[in-house]
């Protein structure tokens, strides 16, 4: 992956994106426009720049640009934080912003028993890649069970595009993967040499049609909170509340706690699988095939 590339692509994309009408442009839709978006110039006059330095930047013929460079750029393309993070990083470091190199996998003991601690919450740990690398009991039970797994097939997002099963557990699964699709476009950006992460993206570039069709749109994103909607083969339907947050000392690991609001069927559901266990798994069978 080369930045000066990416910056092109990005570029491209995020002008594409932003109609002249949403910046003030004053255009109308009554004349037929070359290019979906914004055009170059137009970028260029909204950011402060000449239009011949906007097109050598798009065509990877610029590689050092100053903080209020692209600041102008991410208020002309109308960029959201994770994007402006994005955008920064593909410019040199010496915008101030490093890029991460070195990725980890081990989860400190104290995030493990925290996560052991939390009450009928389903918690696990993601790191470069949406590399799964701790889980709690529920998670597991909640979730494919990726402590089993080892190399790429511990990767959430390669489970969630090449695993036949993940497209009925998410039950908006086009929404969870173009979600995922952004969120390995950001890790690329901060580990641009990880040869694991770069061996993960080139396997569903050439296995998956979905993720071949979003990664060239260069969104990136930032998961937060939310709500997952879960069909689960054992519960049923779940409507799952989660929240992220950054693990202290290592900003490329992230903690996921997957809940539901108290007294809701998600939650009785999220109860019952706390207490499955292999015993139960047994007594559900045989009840099923005597009915």
């Amino acid at each position: 992956m080369q930045t000066s590339t990416n910056l092109g692509d990005f570029l491209r994309a995020a002008r594409a994106r932003v109609q002249p009408q949403d910046v003030g442009l004053g255009y109308t839709g009554t004349t037929a426009r070359r290019v979906p978006g914004l055009r170059r110039d137009e970028v260029a006059f909204l950011a402060g720049m000449s239009v011949d330095y906007y097109t050598r930047m798009e065509q990877g013929r610029i590689k050092h640009a100053s903080d209020g460079i692209v600041n102008g750029l991410c208020k002309a393309l109308r960029l959201n934080d994770t994007e402006r993070s994005y955008l920064f990083s593909l410019f040199s470091p010496v915008s101030g912003r490093p890029v991460q190199q070195k990725r980890t996998t081990k989860v400190r003991p104290i995030i493990r028993q925290l996560m052991d601690q939390t009450d009928n919450t389903a918690a696990f740990v993601l790191g470069v890649g949406m590399e799964v690398l701790a889980m709690n009991d529920l998670a597991k039970k909640l979730m494919h069970d990726f402590t089993l797994e080892s190399g790429l097939a511990r990767s959430l997002a390669r489970w969630t595009f090449l695993a036949p099963e993940a497209r009925t557990f998410y039950r908006e699964w086009d929404i969870v993967a173009a979600d995922m699709t952004a969120i390995l476009r950001r890790d690329a950006s901060r580990h641009p040499n990880d040869p694991r992460l770069n061996e993960l993206i080139g396997e569903l570039t050439v296995k998956s049609d979905d993720f071949r069709h979003w990664w060239p749109q260069h969104m990136v994103y930032e998961c937060s909170f939310g709500t997952k909607l879960i069909s689960h083969p054992l519960v049923g339907s779940l409507d799952i509340e989660y929240e992220t947050f950054l693990v202290p000392g290592d900003p490329d690991q992230q903690l996921f706690l997957y809940t539901a609001k108290t007294g809701s069927p998600s939650d009785d559901a999220l109860h019952i699988l706390t207490n499955w266990n292999a015993d139960t798994t047994q007594r559900f069978i045989t009840q099923s095939n005597e009915l």
